[in-house]
């Protein structure tokens, strides 16, 4: 069956060990670590999340890239987008991306999310302050063209997602714009001097409060990603007593999933250029404890109803922009993912094909 959507999944590297984190975090550290540690916070909450078909994989392992490919492909998923992590040079999760490339497998559609963000260890202290484990910088042109260049054998990968025949690449954050709007004319550049037909970039846009600026960036397209926007629909007096019982009380912040699903979407989402993103849940607690955003009572039957209308608002768009991102496909450690748990199993995927299919 031919969609008459794309679904696109993000899908994070971070479940294999690699000497950065085991120095910064310990031996052995992957995103499996929080999430095995994991507790209730609160009467009904749902944690820890247990992995049902897939187990506590290692994405070392090449039958788990299958096998996670060939069940998002059964259910409907285009593709991976796989977070990649490029820090003046420097990589860092790559080897997932990398045996991919090299053995050809899985035979299933991918592109590629630059997670240009600053990584820090929250130190949870009265001052709310944090360590930079390692810092997102933007040096230039030469780094620019460096980084392209080592992400030329994906571009040119028969199996990478491309719009309108442009390689689909997306960025995380866009918040030095100056910087993003030379980052992408340079590879503009670089992609018409190596016989690519060009990029179809794509940037997250937290509330749509900066479209039109990342836009004349020379993006082409934006996804808002901020599916915990039910929070700045609260007034002054909501927010501070929030604030208060998460700072002063270290309870986390508590939201409706059914309630927040109101705000997940709205009708920009109808225009060219913006695409909109579902999320079958988001609970953050395996990373942050009682600092946490968790959206309680997420059900398969409600993330049908939000893939439906993400659907209906795009439908009048043209056949290769009709792109939906799916957050995400392996994020357990923000609760928010759509390989299978032992609670729900894959009543989640057979959400998203029930709703694929009544589109």
């Amino acid at each position: 069956m031919i969609n008459k959507f794309r679904v696109i999944a993000f899908y994070l590297p971070q479940f294999h060990p690699i000497p950065e984190n085991d120095e910064w975090w310990g031996k052995g550290f992957t995103e499996w670590t929080c999430v095995a540690q994991s507790k209730r916070l609160y009467p009904g909450h749902y944690q820890p999340h247990v992995p049902a078909d897939l187990g506590f994989y290692d994405l070392r392992v090449p039958e788990v890239r299958e096998q996670q490919a060939q069940m998002a492909m059964e259910y409907g998923v285009e593709g991976f987008c796989y977070w990649h992590y490029w820090f003046a040079g420097k990589e860092l999760l790559e080897r997932p991306l990398k045996e991919v490339l090299e053995s050809g497998k899985p035979d299933y559609p991918f592109c590629i999310g630059w997670g240009n963000h600053t990584w820090e260890k929250k130190l949870w202290d009265k001052h709310g302050n944090s360590k930079v484990l390692i810092e997102q910088t933007y040096p230039g042109e030469e780094d620019d063209t460096a980084h392209f260049y080592s992400l030329l054998p994906a571009f040119k990968d028969p199996r990478y997602i491309k719009v309108n025949g442009k390689c689909f690449f997306v960025i995380h954050n866009t918040f030095n714009l100056p910087a993003i709007a030379n980052f992408v004319k340079t590879w503009r550049r670089l992609a018409n001097e190596n016989g690519l037909e060009g990029f179809y970039f794509a940037s997250q846009d937290f509330e749509s409060r900066r479209k039109d600026e990342i836009l004349a960036a020379g993006v082409d397209a934006v996804y808002n990603s901020d599916i915990l926007n039910i929070h700045h629909h609260l007034n002054v007096v909501q927010k501070g007593l929030l604030m208060i019982m998460r700072d002063w009380f270290h309870l986390p912040t508590v939201f409706s999933y059914k309630k927040a699903m109101r705000y997940m979407l709205n009708d920009d989402c109808k225009k060219r250029g913006v695409m909109p993103v579902i999320a079958p849940n988001w609970d953050h607690s395996p990373r942050t404890g009682g600092k946490a955003l968790i959206l309680h009572n997420s059900k398969p039957k409600y993330f049908y109803e939000l893939a439906k209308k993400a659907f209906w608002l795009i439908k009048d768009k043209p056949a290769e922009e009709r792109i939906v991102m799916l957050k995400s496909w392996n994020e357990w450690g923000e609760g928010n993912h759509l390989e299978p748990d032992l609670k729900y199993g894959k009543q989640y995927l057979e959400a998203l094909k029930k709703a694929l299919e009544e589109a």
